[in-house]
C-alpha cells in the first residue's frame, strides 16, 4: 500500500473519530418551546413530533410514502442514499441529498410510529452525533475525488450541516435525546469561531442563500438553553445571509428573469422573520409580504410559487416550477405561521400543499416531475423551453430525471404539513391553523391532557369536526381556549357545539376563539363555505377557484412506462410520458369569469376515495361551458403562443363545448389558466 494511501486511511479514521456524543440516549420528556426573553412572544409554539396523527386521507398519503420512494431511497436511489453516503461513514455522496432524505423519514416514522422507518433513520442520527470533533464541528470533512452521480466535494460547506441541524431537532422533539444539546451547543460555538474566516458563502454560495435555515435552529437552542452566545451568533449568521429582507421588499429579483435559484428564494422567504425574532423590527415581517405582492404580476403562478426551472422566470403558464420550491417554500411558510401566527402564511401554504404538491409526484409517490406547468398538456421527453433544461428529462415523472435533489428533497412535504397542522398556544390551548383530517394530543389549561379529534374531508368539503377527549378516566371537563384560522376567502364561517349555534365572531382572514368549559365528547363544527371565485393571471389569463383550492380542464390520462438508453442513464432506468386524446384549447368567456357562481356547475362526489389526488377520484368536478380555440396548437411540447387577453378580434370556434374541471392537485395534465374572450 503507497503512503499516500496509509495517510489518507489514518486521517479518515482520525477525523470521524467520535469526541462528543458517544454517550447512551438519555431520553427527556418533550414539550412546546417558547421564546425566551429577549426573543419576541409567540403566539404558537409546535408540538412533540407524534403528538399529531394522520387520518383520513392524509394518513393514505403517508402510508403510500411509506411504501414508496420515501421508504425505500436508500433501496432506489442506493448509490447516494445507501451504505457508502458519507453521513453515514462512507466514500460516496457527501453533501446535501442524504439528509434531504432523513429530513423527511424521520418526521415520517414518527407520525406514522413505523418502527421499521425510525430504524432507518437511527444510523445517520448515531453517525452524525459520533463524528462531533473536539472542536465542535461534524460530518464529513474530506473532499474526494469526482465520481458520476456523487457529490463528494466542498465536504465542509456549511449548507448540508443547516439540513443536518433540522434533522437533529426534529429528533429531539420526537424523542427528546438529550445528546442533542450539547452536540449542537459544541457546533454552535465552533461557527461562532469560525464564521468570521469562513463565511457562509465560503465554500459555496448555497450556505449564503440559505442561511436562515441555520438561524432557527440557533434560536430553538436558545429558548432550551438561554446560552447567550447564540444571539451573538444569530446576529452574525443574519449579518452572511443573502440580504433578503432588501431583496424582497425591493422586488427587483422579481423584474428581472434569470436573476436568482428558485428554489433559494423559497428559503429565503422565512429568513426576515425568523431575524425578527430577535431584531423586533416590523420590516422583518413586511418583507416576505412584500416579496409576494412584488412578485404577484411578474413571477407568481396560481399554485402559489413561482416561475422557476432553475432560475426565476416570469410565469408564463409554460414556466416550469420546481419541486424542491414546493416543499422549502411550505417549510418557509410552516416556520413564518409558528412565529407570527398570521393568517396569510396558512393560506398560502395550503395554496401550496393542496395544489402544487399532489400534482407532481404519482399516485403510489414512486416517481416525481421535476418541473411542472400550470398549463400542462403532455408530459414527453422533449425540449421545452426551461432555462435548466437537462437533456429534455425535466417534464417527466421518474425518480432521477431532471435532477436528482428533488429526488430526496420531496420527502419533507406531507409529514411536516402534518405537523404543522396544529401548535401549542401561550394560552395555554391548542390551534389548528392548517385544516386536514388528523388527531392530536397535547396538555391544555394546569396540564390536563387532552386528544382531539380533526374529521373532514378538506380541501375538497366545507366542514370539519372536533371531538374533544380527556385521556384520564375521572376528566370529565376541562376549560381551554381553542384557536380556529377562518380563512381569508371564507366570509361566512359558521360554528356550531354538540349542534348548537355559538355567537362567536369568525371574520375572514382571523383566528376564532373558542374558549369555553369543555366536556369529554364534545363535537365542535366548523363551516367554511367555499364559493366559486376567479383571479387574473399571465397575460390577463383567467383561473376558477374554489376555497383553497384551484381547479383545471379535466383531461383523459394515458401513462405510458418508457426506457432510458445508455447515453441518459444518469437520469434513471425508466420514466413515464403522460399523453391524452383529450381536447385542450379552451377559453372562456368573459361573463364566467365575472359571475363564476352563475356559470359553474359543483358535483360533489358522495363516496369519496381514499387516495383523491388523480383524475379517477377527484372529490369534486364543476361543470361548465367553454369556447374552442382556433389555432392553439402545442408547441415544443407545451402549449403555443396565446393571447389570453384580447379587446377584439374572434379567435374561437361557433357554439360551445361542455368541460369539467377538477382540482388542480388530481391533475397531472391540465389547462389552469385560460384565455378569456
Amino acid at each position: 500500500m503507497s503512503k499516500s494511501r496509509i495517510l489518507n486511511l489514518l486521517l479518515t479514521v482520525l477525523l470521524s473519530a467520535p469526541i462528543y456524543g458517544a454517550k447512551k440516549s438519555v431520553q427527556k420528556e418533550v414539550s412546546c418551546v417558547p421564546n425566551r426573553a429577549p426573543l419576541i412572544e409567540k403566539t404558537y409554539m409546535a408540538l412533540p413530533l407524534g403528538n399529531i396523527q394522520a387520518d383520513g386521507w392524509i394518513a393514505e398519503q403517508l402510508n403510500r410514502m411509506r411504501s414508496g420512494l420515501t421508504g425505500h431511497l436508500d433501496e432506489i436511489y442506493a448509490s447516494v442514499c445507501g451504505s457508502r453516503n458519507c453521513w453515514l461513514g462512507g466514500d460516496g455522496d457527501a453533501w446535501e441529498r442524504g439528509p434531504y432524505w432523513i429530513d423527511g423519514l424521520l418526521p415520517l416514522a414518527y407520525i406514522l410510529n413505523d418502527e421499521a422507518l425510525k430504524q432507518k433513520v437511527k444510523p445517520w442520527i448515531e453517525w452524525t452525533l459520533a463524528s462531533q470533533q473536539e472542536s465542535g464541528q461534524f460530518g464529513p470533512l474530506i473532499d474526494r475525488s469526482p465520481e458520476a452521480g456523487l457529490q463528494r466535494s466542498n465536504a465542509q460547506d456549511w449548507w448540508p450541516r443547516m439540513v443536518v441541524l433540522k434533522i437533529m431537532q426534529q429528533h429531539y422533539m420526537a424523542t427528546g435525546d438529550e445528546r442533542v444539546i450539547p452536540f449542537l451547543t459544541n457546533y454552535f460555538r465552533y461557527q461562532l469561531r469560525e464564521l468570521p474566516n469562513k463565511p457562509l458563502g465560503h465554500w459555496t454560495f448555497w450556505g449564503q442563500q440559505r442561511g436562515g435555515d441555520n438561524l432557527q435552529v440557533v434560536y430553538w437552542l436558545y429558548n432550551l438553553t438561554g446560552e447567550s452566545f447564540l444571539l451573538e451568533l444569530g446576529k452574525l449568521i443574519h449579518s452572511q445571509t443573502e440580504r433578503w429582507t432588501d431583496l424582497l421588499q425591493e422586488g427587483e429579483i422579481f423584474t428581472r428573469q434569470l436573476s436568482m435559484h428558485c428554489v433559494n428564494v423559497g428559503q429565503g422567504f422565512k429568513e426576515p422573520v425568523v431575524y425578527y425574532q430577535q431584531a423586533g423590527e416590523k420590516k422583518f415581517l413586511d418583507a416576505p409580504k412584500a416579496g409576494l405582492q412584488n412578485m404577484r404580476n411578474t413571477m407568481a403562478l396560481p399554485t402559489g410559487l413561482w416561475g422557476g426551472d432553475e432560475l426565476l422566470r416570469f410565469g408564463e403558464p409554460t414556466v416550469g416550477s420546481e419541486l424542491c420550491t414546493a416543499t422549502e417554500m411550505m417549510f418557509s411558510l410552516e416556520s413564518m405561521l409558528e412565529i407570527t401566527g398570521d393568517v396569510q402564511w396558512a393560506d398560502h401554504l395550503e395554496r401550496i400543499a393542496y395544489n402544487a404538491l399532489p400534482a407532481q409526484h404519482d399516485d403510489d409517490f414512486m416517481s416525481r416531475q421535476y418541473f411542472q406547468q400550470t398549463n400542462q398538456v403532455c408530459v414527453t421527453k422533449t425540449w421545452r423551453q426551461y432555462s435548466t433544461p437537462h437533456e429534455d428529462t425535466d417534464a417527466l415523472f421518474g425518480v432521477l430525471n431532471g435532477y436528482p435533489c428533488c429526488t430526496c428533497n420531496m420527502h419533507q412535504g406531507w409529514p411536516k404539513l402534518t405537523q404543522n397542522l396544529w401548535y401549542g398556544t401561550n394560552d395555554h390551548g391548542l390551534a389548528a391553523l392548517v385544516y386536514g383530517p388528523s388527531k392530536v394530543k397535547g396538555t391544555v389549561a394546569d396540564g390536563t391532557p387532552v386528544t382531539i379529534h380533526e374529521e373532514t374531508a378538506y380541501p375538497f368539503d366545507e366542514e370539519i369536526r372536533f371531538t374533544i377527549g380527556f385521556t384520564k378516566k375521572k376528566q370529565e371537563e376541562t376549560a381551554f381556549p381553542l384557536h380556529l384560522r377562518i380563512p381569508s376567502w371564507c366570509h361566512s364561517a359558521e360554528l356550531k357545539i354538540n349542534g348548537n349555534p355559538l355567537d362567536i365572531q369568525a371574520p375572514a382572514g382571523q383566528i376564532a376563539i373558542v374558549n369555553r368549559k369543555w366536556k369529554h365528547g364534545d363535537v365542535l363544527t366548523l363551516k367554511l363555505p367555499m364559493r366559486i371565485t376567479s383571479s387574473r393571471w399571465y397575460g390577463g389569463s383567467a383561473v376558477i377557484e374554489r376555497g383553497p383550492l384551484i381547479y383545471a380542464l379535466k383531461m383523459q390520462e394515458n401513462w405510458t412506462k418508457k426506457t432510458f438508453d445508455a447515453s441518459q442513464s444518469a437520469y434513471g432506468k425508466w420514466y413515464y410520458e403522460v399523453t391524452s386524446p383529450s381536447a385542450w384549447n379552451y377559453g372562456l368567456r368573459h361573463q364566467q369569469i365575472e359571475s363564476p357562481d352563475q356559470y359553474f356547475e359543483v358535483v360533489k362526489n358522495v363516496n369519496p376515495a381514499a387516495y383523491p389526488w388523480n383524475v379517477e377520484a377527484a372529490p369534486v368536478i364543476l361543470r361548465t361551458k367553454a369556447l374552442r380555440m382556433k389555432d392553439w396548437n402545442i408547441s415544443r411540447g407545451s402549449c403555443g403562443i396565446m393571447n389570453y387577453y384580447v379587446q377584439q378580434g374572434r379567435d374561437y370556434e361557433d357554439g360551445e363545448a361542455e368541460i369539467e374541471l377538477i382540482p388542480y392537485g388530481c391533475t397531472a395534465l391540465r389547462i389552469t389558466e385560460f384565455p378569456v374572450r
